[in-house]
């Protein structure tokens, strides 16, 4: 009976240090809850904090909003893989804020799309980005010790979150001065072509990223080049705002994105 019972006691114990060591976010990692009245929900939000930061100083820093934040921290809440975001930004003793925000799960579509498709509905980003806007925004600067203006303030996705990225710096433009714009899912609507072509002068700085691989079915290299030459032609190229990387071989998932986002935080800072 003794053996039973230790034997159960080691399954436990190793069950749960497996368990415990799932966990890949750094110590400079921590989660927050906050009511999202805009999308009748409470948000998880997930903050990293750059090394340098400690109480003894009054240094403030940029902030980095992201979306999707179950991928960008821990492998144990990815879906498939992470970005390593924290990693990445530890090795390069990085002076940033990052603001996490995770995915409403079922919902996601809808807030990450700015226009429904006929297929897949959507169509709520203006709900989720006046959330980051008018909510999360000023929980951050008042808590945090953030460069609060838009030449300080990036917003940055992957695939949809790619999507809303974009949209979010034409609509907001003195909130979002950088966007990091990953594998951008253009094709859910014609709709975001249609507003980069009636919009002013886009002053955001923009780093535009795809795999030649991505899709069978979605031309994502060539929606993403229609794109950045409605950039093109919304402004001068002499002003260097733009960059655009293609991968060969690059698939659509987190393997792609965690190693380019390095060179694009880099770009962008």
């Amino acid at each position: 009976m003794l053996k039973i019972i230790f034997a159960a006691a080691l399954l436990l114990f190793i069950t749960y240090k497996i368990t415990a060591q799932e966990s890949t976010a750094s110590k400079q990692v921590s989660t927050f809850t906050i009511e999202a009245p805009q999308l009748k929900t409470t948000k998880k939000i997930w903050v990293y904090l750059p090394k340098s930061y400690t109480e003894n100083t009054e240094k403030r820093y940029p902030v980095i909003y992201m979306h999707d934040a179950q991928n960008l921290f821990d492998k144990k809440t990815s879906y498939a893989g992470e970005w390593e975001v924290d990693e990445t930004l530890d090795r390069l003793n990085a002076n940033v804020i990052v603001i996490g925000i995770e995915h409403g799960n079922e919902k996601r579509m809808d807030e990450l799309t700015p226009y429904k498709n006929e297929k897949y509905g959507g169509g709520k980003a203006d709900d989720y980005l006046d959330f980051i806007v008018n909510t999360l925004k000023p929980h951050v600067d008042s808590v945090y010790r953030t460069k609060p203006k838009a030449k300080n303030t990036t917003i940055f996705g992957s695939s949809l979150g790619g999507l809303v990225s974009f949209y979010a710096v034409l609509k907001y433009p003195k909130v979002f001065g950088k966007a990091g714009v990953f594998s951008p899912s253009f094709w859910f609507t014609n709709d975001i072509y249609e507003l980069m072509e009636k919009s002013p002068k886009v002053k955001a700085k923009i780093y535009f990223l795809c795999g030649d691989s991505e899709s069978k079915d979605v031309d994502v290299v060539a929606d993403m080049n229609k794109m950045y030459k409605l950039l093109d032609e919304n402004r001068c190229y002499c002003l260097h705002l733009q960059q655009k990387v293609i991968v060969k071989g690059g698939e659509h998932n987190e393997k792609l994105w965690r190693e380019g986002f390095e060179k694009a935080y880099l770009w962008l800072e």
